[in-house]
């Protein structure tokens, strides 16, 4: 290339990276709220990566192919709204323009299902690099599962952002651990090496060596020590996208709101508008025009937009393949088509177990494992595992192998003791397609995921988390694995489905719901302990409701008596020591609120008689939330405190669940 070319590529470079810049700058002072020096730090290195390197399609922004871009510092997203609507994306300037507004398609923080070409919600940091694994491991998977020689219609990368925020949490920790030790290949970070967090210099907190921490991690390392350096970025990538053993970190030196005179380099840029002055000023430095706001040159425009191009060219060529692979391999084309498109194999559940009252005692995660297991022999689809519980989690399908580094076939997972890691994977794996995730842990450790577990509610993934030993009946493990409040706090999170099983029967249908739900992700509730199977003979509804007449009396009810899981076992023997006293109860099994809430009312009131208004909830954990439906006149059996260490029969009864308490709780309610 001459001189003359290269200098003018050059200043085209320099206006498109400093359109990023001032949108951002100006977007974040228009609002006055954001985070305006990440994306000012980070202009250079997402040009050069959107236009040069990244495989996208701003027309179609759902491209099965497409490299996947996250952004996991959500709190610079003006950086990557700036990136689609100068790429063409379903983004414009009227959106940038109104930048954390009420109905605006730029949100503080990116979300994913809101705003064309966002790859998943980010925010919490290291929610994103976890996501990003799990895509990188989605890409993998379907890669081995579909790819033919010649055809490799999966074939791409997953690109992720973070800062030094996200290296602090322990989340990113256990996702680069687990990526290094799979050999994604595919995963390529880049790390804005900005040293400057909200409260200052990184020096303060954070003086370790990243890059000789994710080297540990068996990452490829590579250093770009001036983040403005367009060649040295692109070659850093070129690099990257070679390495065929491990995933790719590059350490890039950037500086937090590069341009601005008086706040390069200092925190009062990482989380506020730069100001008025400040904004002009840094144009001024820039050398851009200082008016109007959220102005965009033509020569950036035109560049950017060569992107739409380019993707719809590597789109045709991939739909190209496609056609042919359809011909070569029909029958993997159509179980593709299955997969990315969500579908459920036909006869998926038809050999879920039915279980008998002959079956004998059964824990509900044993239950569990047999349910999954039917279930994973006729779905593909279905992938996951345990933070090293699976034999007791009972989370391992017999009809596949392990997902490792030589086997990215195995649909059995081994997320290792990395539950925080395993809900963000999970994410990230349905966020790519194709893919329907489970994972399990001892319910005490959903504290562990919670953010995952909230995040993946915000964007209604319908995951499935598997959570066993339920209660204080775990026993002799003592207070500290005994889960008393988790159900609560579960129950509390908008979207997220929480199902406690009463028997193995419960099971069944409650992996059932599971499976076709589409709506939001689906926390399961299992014993550690066996219970016997129930006679279900005359009951009307089941567990698809939320909650049903399990067990009834005579003529109207004295008493409601209402309860989930191993709970309702004592709460029906209650119901026949009541009977001997002439008290009639009816027993309802009530597995799920939320189930429960999205009937009718007619349904609703069928169930809990209105004018019955003496009622008992019994459920060894904590009462918060049961009020709903025992009213004032009802009363709770429930556990305001911790557990303690003995065998799991002691501790029920030792805390009040027995048929005796029940039957002595209800008949005080009466009496008042």
């Amino acid at each position: 290339m001459n001189q003359g070319l290269s200098e003018s590529r050059a200043k085209i470079d320099e206006i498109c990276i400093n359109t990023i810049r001032t949108l951002s700058m100006d977007a974040v002072q228009k609002a006055n709220s954001g985070h305006p020096g990440a994306p000012m730090g980070l202009a250079t290195a997402a040009y050069v990566l959107w236009t040069r390197v990244m495989k996208h399609n701003p027309k179609n922004p759902g491209w099965l192919d497409r490299d996947r871009f996250v952004l996991s510092c959500g709190h610079a997203s003006m950086l990557l709204y700036s990136l689609l609507h100068l790429s063409g994306y379903g983004v414009s300037l009227d959106d940038i323009k109104n930048f954390r507004q009420w109905g605006s398609k730029t949100p503080g923080h990116p979300e994913f299902g809101h705003t064309p070409g966002v790859e998943t919600t980010t925010g919490p940091l290291g929610q994103g690099f976890a996501n990003a694994v799990g895509m990188a491991m989605a890409e993998r998977h379907l890669a081995a599962r579909f790819n033919r020689k010649g055809y490799e219609i999966v074939d791409h990368f997953t690109y992720m952002m973070c800062g030094d925020g996200d290296m602090m949490e322990g989340i990113s920790s256990e996702a680069a651990s687990l990526a290094g030790h799979l050999g994604l290949d595919r995963l390529i970070c880049i790390y804005d090496d900005n040293k400057i967090s909200i409260e200052g210099s990184t020096e303060i907190t954070f003086t370790e060596d990243v890059a000789l921490r994710f080297k540990a991690y068996n990452w490829h390392i590579l250093k770009v020590d001036d983040g403005n350096d367009v060649d040295a970025i692109f070659n850093a990538l070129k690099k990257a996208k070679a390495e065929t053993e491990r995933p790719s970190l590059i350490v890039l030196r950037t500086h937090i709101a590069f341009g601005s005179p008086n706040k390069q380099d200092t925190a009062d840029a990482h989380g506020a508008p730069l100001g008025e002055e400040e904004v002009r000023l840094t144009k001024k430095v820039l050398g851009v025009p200082e008016e109007p706001s959220f102005f965009i040159p033509d020569q950036a425009l035109n560049r950017f937009r060569k992107c739409i191009d380019a993707g719809n060219e590597a789109e045709a060529d991939w739909q190209e393949k496609y056609q042919t692979y359809n011909k070569e391999y029909p029958d993997l084309a159509k179980q593709w088509v299955d997969a990315m498109s969500g579908f459920l194999t036909a006869g998926w559940d038809a050999s879920i177990p039915e279980f008998s009252t002959s079956d004998g005692p059964i824990a509900t995660r044993a239950a569990s494992g047999m349910v999954l297991n039917a279930i994973a022999a006729k779905l593909p689809t279905l992938i996951g595992g345990s933070a090293d519980l699976a034999p007791s989690n009972k989370t391992y399908m017999d009809a596949s192998h392990e997902f490792q580094k030589d086997a990215y076939d195995g649909r059995n997972i081994r997320f290792g003791v990395r539950e925080h890691a395993m809900g963000g994977i999970m994410s990230g794996m349905f966020l790519h397609n194709g893919l329907r995730p489970y994972g399990g842990t001892f319910l005490v450790f959903a504290d562990y995921l919670r953010p995952a577990i909230r995040v993946a509610s915000l964007m209604k993934l319908p995951v499935i988390y598997v959570f066993t030993h339920d209660s204080i009946a775990v026993g002799e493990d003592g207070p500290t694995h005994q889960p008393v409040e988790q159900i609560a706090s579960l129950r509390a999170i908008p979207g997220l489905t929480v199902i406690r099983p009463a028997d193995a029967s419960e099971t069944a249908q409650a992996w059932s719901q599971a499976v076709k739900n589409t709506s939001g992700p689906v926390a399961l509730i299992l014993s550690r302990q066996k219970l016997p199977v129930l006679n279900r003979d005359n009951t009307e509804n089941g567990l698809t409701d939320g909650a049903y007449i399990l067990a009834d009396c005579e003529g109207k009810p004295d008493i409601i008596l209402i309860a989930t899981g191993s709970e309702v076992h004592i709460t029906l023997e209650a119901q026949k020591r009541l009977a001997l006293e002439n008290i009639a109860a009816r027993v309802v099994s009530m597995p799920s609120w939320e189930l429960f809430e999205q009937t009718h009312q007619e349904y609703k009131d069928r169930v809990l008689l209105p004018d019955v208004t003496v009622r008992l909830a019994v459920e060894a954990g904590s009462p918060m939330g049961w009020e709903q439906y025992v009213g004032n006149s009802g009363a709770i059996i429930g556990i305001k405190g911790f557990g303690a260490s003995a065998p799991g029969g002691t501790m029920m009864e030792q805390f009040g669940f027995t048929p005796e308490n029940i039957v002595q709780k209800a008949m005080e309610l009466l009496k008042k």
